[in-house]
């Protein structure tokens, strides 16, 4: 194979790739994007994670490698390490964090190999509750999540009056079930945890306390969220959420002395190895060297003044976006929102989330169906869950979330238009949005197309 095909560059080497690509160009500039766990990272970010930092492998850790050549990979992963760690303003000597996991669920799934045994026991928030699969979500038939296979898993839930987490149920259902395991952390609820509240439950049961801090790590990062590090034992995350960087993750883990015992003696933490030992060789072969390469551009981004004027407006349009929905007569899982993101339970309007999400997808709208409390069926939920990261990237105000509210009633209007002809079968309302669309379709899609020009477009 000739150097000058190697050096060719993707729109001469392949144009069908480069032609899907430039369309999803197009649908990011021309789409609303509301989905809570999606953002758009930087340049400085695409342009490491596209670079000859992919080419190389280096099982092992920083001077510990299994093959020669890694003097520039331990660099990288070196100062991906650090300024993790000043990201969230963290000791060295106190914690330490593992940046060569893959992602999300793969980071929860080496923790929980590395620190529990087989069949041990976990408490997490309920998937329909706004948890995660990776928490060991199950049902009454089926282990859903591999995590629930490996352990024994039990949920703890809202107060489906309120919307909020019942921590007296979970506290009495932790002092029976005696989990080793305490997980906080979602993909979908509105309200700041309760860390002190959560450690002192995991105390009087013994459980390690573990954060999946995914969805607001960003929050985290610049100061706008309360921090599980004060608190919890380990702590878990994306980078490709609010934090903005590549598709990777994150295990932080506690170090040093963590008390004494009955003679007096120092008990230590014994999270490092374990957790290290348990990525690789245990679950992984050679990290991602070109993803440490953008996390660390990431990392540093989010040290700045500038991110944490963005973070601080992420939780402004979000709190916009649930005022204006108030208004509008909608009904919030909880009233309202203190993070990133907004549910919205449709109950009340008579359509469920699931076709009220196709109709935002004619509509140039993104975003996603979602369970709310009392929810029988993933399939057809009755929420939506939306997000304010993406386009608050891309410089949207409080007022333009407000419009974004908007969008998304009109969107229901349209959906219970068509409901009214199709009746309730999926099937029929999904032929009648696809082949004869109410006139209002077309003219909100145009609408929601200029808006969405109408912003900086980021990576193009």
């Amino acid at each position: 194979m000739s150097a000058e095909l190697m050096n060719t560059h993707l729109k001469e080497a392949d144009p069908k790739v480069f032609d899907i690509i430039e369309h999803e160009k197009e649908r990011q500039r021309t789409n609303v994007c509301l989905i809570a766990s999606e953002n758009f990272t930087s340049q400085a970010v695409l342009d490491a994670i596209g670079s000859v930092m992919t080419n190389k492998y280096s099982e092992g850790y920083p001077g510990a490698r299994y093959y020669g050549g890694n003097e520039f990979i331990d660099q990288m992963e070196n100062l991906c390490m650090e300024r993790a760690l000043e990201t969230f303003r963290l000791d060295p000597a106190k914690w330490g964090v593992n940046v060569q996991t893959l992602s999300g669920s793969p980071a929860n799934l080496a923790l929980y190999t590395a620190l529990l045994d087989v069949h041990d026991r976990i408490m997490a928030l309920d998937l329909p509750h706004g948890g995660h699969l990776s928490h060991g979500y199950q049902t009454d038939t089926k282990k859903v999540s591999m995590i629930s296979k490996f352990f024994t898993s039990m949920p703890y839930r809202l107060d489906e009056k309120t919307g909020l987490i019942d921590y007296d149920e979970l506290e009495k259902f932790a002092q029976r079930f005696r989990p080793k395991l305490l997980i906080c952390g979602y993909s979908a609820y509105p309200r700041h945890f309760d860390f002190a509240r959560l450690r002192a439950i995991a105390d009087s049961v013994g459980a390690i306390l573990h954060c999946d801090m995914a969805h607001v790590a960003g929050l985290v990062a610049a100061g706008v969220h309360p921090s599980p590090f004060e608190l919890c034992d380990v702590v878990t995350t994306t980078s490709h959420k609010t934090l903005r960087g590549p598709r990777g993750a994150m295990i932080f883990y506690r170090l040093g002395q963590k008390g004494v015992d009955k003679s007096g003696n120092p008990v230590m933490y014994d999270f490092k190895d374990k957790i290290n030992a348990t990525v690789f060789p245990g679950l992984q072969g050679g990290p991602h060297n070109h993803i440490i390469a953008g996390l660390a551009v990431a990392l540093k981004q989010a040290q700045t003044e500038e991110y944490k004027q963005y973070q601080q407006q992420v939780v402004k349009n979000s709190k916009a976006l649930a005022d204006e929905l108030i208004e509008l007569g909608y009904n919030l899982v909880s009233g309202g929102t203190d993070n990133h993101l907004v549910l919205l339970d449709l109950r009340s309007k008579g359509i469920n989330g699931n076709k009220t999400e196709k109709v935002c997808d004619h509509a140039a709208i993104s975003l996603n169906k979602n369970t709310v409390p009392g929810d029988k069926s993933a399939i057809t939920p009755s929420g939506l869950r939306i997000g304010a990261p993406a386009m608050t990237t891309r410089g949207a105000k409080e007022e333009d979330f407000r419009k974004i509210a908007q969008f998304i009633n009109r969107v229901v209007e349209i959906g219970l238009q068509v409901q009214k002809q199709s009746g309730p079968k999926l099937k029929d309302f999904l032929a009648i949005l696809d082949n004869s669309p109410p006139p209002e379709l077309a003219q909100l899609r145009e609408e929601v197309t200029a808006f969405s020009r109408s912003f900086v477009p980021i990576g193009q």
